[in-house]
């Protein structure tokens, strides 16, 4: 099967073209053409959305689990078009594409079953006190209610999971809000196919069309226009931490300011306990370079970081060594990140103090790991090691003591994951890093790799600055629906006024 994307934009139900164009920039493949979204798009999508809530906010729980099932089932039935799409666009093999596609479909039809439960509404309801001295008691109900239009955009390293039907699109959908994705320009057809999936399910279930819309690429502009726009009341980002600020400062300078939920990335340390590593530190290592690898290290959640003991240090750096021997050049996801890591890799390599361990030639869009080793009194003297590199680049940092250790924990910003390494020996140094690691990170694991967010219940996928802007949420799990609730109270309102969901 082989598509061809017609380049279009979705706004409310209609493809639309631009007046302008831009060229994709497949891994492989051909390269096609795309309308490029406008301010004038922007308005009138949000505009729509604006429309469309009025019905879609209002919409049943089992109404919009209806439509979540729906979309699911649309993009499974594209799965052939979609995969071969995202593959020539991103580079990605088809095994993960495929992977990828089913978390999509999986989290819509996890939030379908959560929402039709109605625990993430957190009922509460006080009755009346008439009788109450000195004064009486009115009865007050609370509950979660949608904020209204919500604006995300694309991720470039998930085409699925992270973008038009991804997690932020699921979970406003759940909520009752209207979205509007502003697609990324790193995957616009898998973009398309995915919209028409949505557009497929809006009119199967007989939702307001304003309810989805979709806007490709276009300049700055266009991704300010839509955080700026005032019908606009919340935004999902996934991406960069230059870009997300960008976005996140303009939200805060709107006359009505809205949350801006952007998850901006993490170096995810893991700290390698000297009992684990005596015992096993080469299998430590050998997973180490497995996650540090997968996917070209193009996940917010690759571990850039491992912090040992001084003593321990060339035996890590060894088997890690060995471990990624065998890892050849991998696509990245576009010429512009691929150029950006090997930036990175020569930021960390003319770091003082820093010492080369694996350096390979990185051709054009292709990636090859890199290791590099530091002493952990520089690391504290260099806040720039700290920053992280999007892709397969592992720093080991050496600790002289377990107070050293601890510095180097404290001295971290926040992060969207923190591992220990850890046997029964290690306990009292691990209950020393565990308070520590708990304020930096918004997921702490130990024994394991952070690659790999399960979509579940207690998952929380953020953390404190800068990892994400808002420690308090998450963008993975069933939680991050709450980002787009906002809590009412009903005061003695006749029951006939109150929201549905108070009767079910």
């Amino acid at each position: 099967m082989t598509f061809t994307p017609h380049g279009k934009h979705l706004i409310a139900g209609t493809w639309l073209g631009g007046e302008g164009t831009f060229r994709s920039e497949p891994a492989h493949g051909p390269a096609h053409d795309f309308a490029a979204g406008t301010v004038e798009l922007v308005d009138q999508a949000a505009r729509a959305a604006e429309d469309a809530f009025w019905s879609f906010g209002w919409s049943s729980r089992a109404e919009r689990a209806a439509l979540l099932r729906a979309i699911a089932d649309e993009i499974d039935a594209r799965a052939a078009a979609i995969t071969q799409i995202g593959c020539e666009e991103t580079g990605l093999p088809e095994a993960r594409l495929n992977g990828e596609r089913g978390r999509t479909t999986g989290q819509l039809r996890l939030f379908a079953d959560h929402i039709e439960t109605g625990a993430y509404l957190d009922r509460r309801i006080d009755p009346a006190l008439p009788d109450r001295q000195p004064l009486p008691r009115p009865e007050i109900r609370m509950i979660q209610r949608p904020i209204g239009p919500v604006a995300v955009f694309g991720a470039s390293n998930f085409p699925l999971a992270f973008s038009t039907a991804g997690g932020d699109t699921a979970a406003a959908l759940a909520a009752g809000c209207p979205v509007v994705v502003k697609g990324h320009s790193a995957h616009p057809g898998t973009g398309e196919i995915v919209a028409e999936a949505i557009l497929a399910a809006l009119q199967k279930c007989n939702v307001h069309p304003g309810a989805f819309s979709l806007i490709q690429g276009g300049n700055r502009r266009v991704g300010e226009a839509l955080v700026s726009h005032p019908m606009i009341k919340a935004v999902g980002f996934t991406g960069s931490l230059a870009g997300g600020r960008a976005l996140f400062n303009l939200c805060a300078a709107r006359p009505e300011p809205i949350p801006f939920f952007g998850e901006l990335g993490s170096v995810n340390p893991m700290f390698l306990l000297p009992a684990a590593m005596s015992t096993r530190g080469a299998q430590i290592a050998q997973g180490w370079a497995a996650s540090l690898t997968m996917g070209a290290g193009q996940f917010c959640t690759n571990p850039g970081i491992a912090v040992v003991m001084a003593d321990q240090a060339q035996a890590l750096a060894e088997a890690t060594i060995a471990a990624l021997a065998s890892v050849g050049a991998q696509v990245m996801l576009t010429e512009g990140i691929a150029q950006a890591y090997v930036q990175g890799r020569d930021r960390i390599a003319g770091a003082p103090g820093v010492q080369s361990l694996l350096t390979q030639v990185c051709d054009r869009r292709q990636a090859t790991p890199q290791l590099f080793m530091v002493r952990g009194a520089d690391w504290l003297a260099d806040h720039d090691l700290a920053e992280e590199v999007f892709g397969p680049l592992g720093l080991i940092v050496t600790a002289a003591d377990t107070q050293e250790m601890l510095a180097i924990a404290q001295s971290l910003q926040g992060q969207l994951t923190a591992t220990l390494h850890l046997d029964a020996e290690d306990t009292a140094l691990g209950r020393r890093l565990m308070p520590v690691l708990e304020r930096k990170a918004g997921r702490v694991l130990a024994n394991g790799y952070p690659t790999g967010v399960e979509v579940c219940d207690a998952m929380v996928h953020g953390g404190p600055y800068p990892a994400s802007t808002n420690f308090g949420a998450t963008s993975v799990g069933t939680l991050s629906i709450r980002r787009f609730l906002r809590p009412v109270s009903y005061q003695n309102i006749p029951a006939a006024l109150l929201p549905a969901d108070f009767q079910m």
